[in-house]
């Protein structure tokens, strides 16, 4: 079976995402990661825009929730990217990746992340 995606990478943002009051107090880099499975094969016939993902509207899209949200764990955050990219009728599934960052921890940890998947319907 054929599978073909559009990715997004290393997605910096500055986010409100937290459990801690600190974290809730100041925006944290967090990075997303994002594979929107669709059916590529007409873009790659007609070269037109309009038969594919726009991924600049996707990450303008991102951007926007991050900007206008606050989240407590990065399961919701995660859950809420793959509904807003769900909603462009092409994707058929959506792989999700945040990482936060240099979390608040006493440990040494570069970040901490979830992953998630979900499909249409």
């Amino acid at each position: 079976m054929e599978s073909d995606a559009i990715l997004l990478r290393s997605f910096r943002v500055m986010a409100y995402c937290g459990v801690l009051d600190e974290e809730q107090a100041r925006r944290q880099p967090f990075e997303i990661n994002a594979e929107v499975t669709a059916d590529l094969r007409a873009a790659g016939q007609s070269d037109d825009l309009d038969d594919t993902i726009n991924y600049g509207i996707l990450g303008e899209k991102i951007q926007e929730l991050v900007e206008n949200s606050r989240f407590t764990l990065l399961e919701y955050f995660a859950q809420q990217v793959a509904d807003l990219l769900l909603v462009d009728d092409k994707a058929i599934q959506v792989t999700v990746e945040i990482l936060k960052l240099r979390p608040p921890m006493a440990q040494d940890l570069a970040a901490s992340g979830v992953r998630i998947t979900r499909s249409r319907g």
